[in-house]
């Protein structure tokens, strides 16, 4: 992404083994995120960044001190590296790892190659080679479904619980999915998007609301008795969204909050007399990968729905431009 609006597709030279514990990928298949409109709408600064954060795809190359997976393993990586090992990884935040690193920053997925650092701590290797139609769910899993299960676990989501999701993005649609998952007995999805909608109620929604902010707010309170939902996602990251989780939310509830923030300030009287527990941030995808791809690889879930655009890379503008206007959901991009 040259500037704001500007992607262009360019040649650059394969990615090389730098640190024994890197390994080089062939992408098989990568997207454009959410969170890549916020540089292409200017929220964010850019200049020439190489994009990109979710990727699948074939091992080429590993270093000397890579031990867990193998040339020729078919992978599935989060969005942030991370050795797996470190005391914030033990305790399953392996997106705060010591040895942390974006993807995108180290080296941008929407690519034909991309090279993975702490390779044994990020990548998880499939059980075998994957049916191409299972490849869009395991792509799935390297973010958007990693985010929205957590913060479907944030939001401590399980039986007997009303879970309200704050968001009809990839993410917020996921995190319906992992919410239907987790057993919540009441998944109240918060969307004006008919197709949206649909996809919502296809992975678990029991309920629709349109209503934003105040509106969206007593909808929700309406639902629940007047006292709201025992569990909210949120997954924008704006003010308004943020404020909409925390009023929709009953005393002792609580909110997983996946959205990167943008202008976000809480209101500190307000935040301490509402009771609730917020906890959220950048999703520990490593620490659920094993399990998503096990659930994708029995065919136990289909995230890949999320996609409702694909093109070729070398379209990747196009895909950016779709998404900013709202005509696709999650773009795809062949490699």
């Amino acid at each position: 992404m040259h500037s704001p609006g500007d992607v262009q597709v360019e040649d650059r030279p394969d990615p090389e083994i730098i640190e024994p514990t890197d390994a080089v990928i062939k992408i098989s298949a990568t997207c454009i995120c959410g969170s890549d409109l916020w540089p292409f709408r200017g929220v964010e600064p850019v200049d020439h960044l190489a994009m990109g954060h979710e990727y699948v795809g074939v091992v080429e190359r590993i270093g000397d001190a890579v031990r867990n997976v193998k040339v020729g393993d078919f992978v599935v990586g989060s969005f942030v590296t991370s050795d797996n090992t470190c005391e914030i990884c033990r305790a399953g935040y392996q997106s705060q790892c010591v040895h942390a690193a974006f993807v995108s920053v180290e080296s941008g997925t929407q690519a034909e190659r991309a090279r993975i650092a702490n390779a044994d701590g990020t990548l998880v290797a499939t059980p075998g080679r994957p049916d191409a139609d299972l490849i869009p769910s395991l792509l799935a899993a390297s973010d958007v479904l990693g985010t929205g299960w957590f913060a479907a676990v944030a939001a401590e989501a399980g039986p007997g619980k009303t879970v309200a999701v704050v968001g009809d993005g990839a993410v917020g649609l996921m995190g319906v999915l992992a919410a239907e998952q987790l057993g919540a007995e009441r998944i109240i999805a918060m969307s004006r998007h008919a197709d949206r909608q649909a996809l919502a109620r296809e992975y678990g929604a029991t309920d629709i609301v349109e209503e934003r902010g105040d509106e969206g707010v007593a909808k929700i309170k309406e639902l629940t008795n007047g006292l709201g939902a025992h569990s909210v996602i949120e997954a924008v990251g704006t003010q308004e969204s943020m404020m909409q989780a925390i009023r929709a939310t009953r005393p002792g509830g609580h909110i997983g909050f996946v959205g990167v923030s943008h202008g976000v300030e809480l209101p500190g009287q307000e935040l301490f007399f509402s009771g609730v527990h917020l906890h959220g941030g950048p999703a520990p995808v490593r620490r659920f990968l094993p399990d998503l791809v096990q659930l994708i690889w029995d065919r136990k879930i289909d995230p890949g729905k999320v996609f409702d655009l694909t093109l070729p890379i070398e379209r990747a503008a196009e895909g950016y431009r779709a998404m900013d206007e709202r005509r696709a959901v999650k773009v795809l991009l062949t490699v």
